[in-house]
């Protein structure tokens, strides 16, 4: 199963720019008066919530809570992953106001669900090596493929155990912005659902890299859309395919990922899905992530229902 009809999603209670992971993420801006972003990405998150409800999709909201103060709370997908099999993959983090996300999450929204098993990654942490859920890792969950751009916050030998311990083949490789700074997320510069990738090709500066990457993803059946710098900017690649109830495919954006694109990606897109179009314009700017960050993808049942 490539794709679920349920996520979780969490309703900030300070959100903020975070110092702690700017660093390494260009796409972070602390330009908006501050007493303005809290207000705003709550309208933005709670637009975002009706949008997927009203097109058929499942969300669990979790309330985070103002202390300890997260700032990055609103994008749960880098701390955790679940996989149908029952297992729950837990994941350290580069940045130390967002480990204190983790904690609230398996207290709060995490004990919802049937866990069968938990591999829990954090203790790299101690040595300052991480993965970042769904953001280092953009996985094509039915080839059993997990796509990865090395970074500071992806470390290949937590992709080597991720791999060993849920029976994923690696494909990794080294992606950069237009200024040559690596890329802090996969997810910032590709999109895999079930026959339709989106990824950023020049971002890849290794012609043999670059070669792999696309013939892994036409060998498993992909059509691939091919993205520009400026898509890039603009969260293209930040998308995500969701389920509704009906089984139907939907394909979660920003509204800023959405104007950038081609009238003839906009056409190879609706043929495929039906797009989900949410203004997330502050949380983009002064988070750095986007729609896709937001989404923690939910494939174990909640407690007491059998999966």
């Amino acid at each position: 199963m490539q794709t679920t009809s349920t996520v979780l999603m969490v309703r900030p209670a300070h959100f903020a720019f975070n110092p702690d992971t700017a660093g390494n993420n260009p796409f972070q801006h602390d330009d908006l008066p501050a007493l303005h972003v809290q207000g705003r990405a709550l309208q933005e998150f709670d637009r975002y919530v009706d949008a997927l409800r009203s097109a058929g999709v499942q969300v669990w909201v979790m309330q985070d809570t103002p202390d300890p103060h997260t700032p990055d709370s609103i994008f749960p997908n880098n701390c955790f992953s679940t996989h149908v099999d029952g297992t729950l993959v837990l994941y350290p983090m580069q940045g130390s106001n967002r480990r204190l996300e983790r904690d609230k999450l398996m207290l709060a929204g995490l004990s919802a669900f049937a866990v069968r098993r938990t591999l829990d990654l954090t203790g790299h942490e101690q040595c300052q090596r991480y993965l970042e859920g769904t953001g280092s890792l953009v996985l094509d969950r039915i080839a059993g493929i997990a796509y990865a751009c090395r970074s500071i916050r992806t470390h290949d030998a937590l992709l080597d155990e991720f791999a060993s311990c849920l029976d994923y083949r690696v494909i990794a490789f080294d992606a950069v912005d237009r200024q040559g700074v690596p890329i802090y997320h996969t997810n910032v510069m590709m999109s895999v659902g079930t026959s339709l990738a989106l990824v950023c090709l020049a971002s890849i500066a290794d012609g043999q890299q670059r070669r792999i990457l696309l013939q892994t993803l036409q060998a498993s059946g992909k059509q691939v859309v091919d993205l520009s710098w400026e898509q890039l900017e603009s969260f293209a690649g930040n998308m995500l395919e969701v389920r509704d109830a009906q089984g139907s495919a939907l394909l979660v954006m920003s509204r800023r990922a959405q104007a950038s694109l081609s009238p003839e990606q906009w056409l190879q897109i609706t043929d495929y899905a039906r797009p989900v179009v949410v203004d997330i314009d502050t949380i983009e700017r002064v988070g750095g992530g986007s729609a896709r960050c937001m989404l923690a993808e939910i494939f174990l049942p909640p407690v007491g229902v059998q999966p």
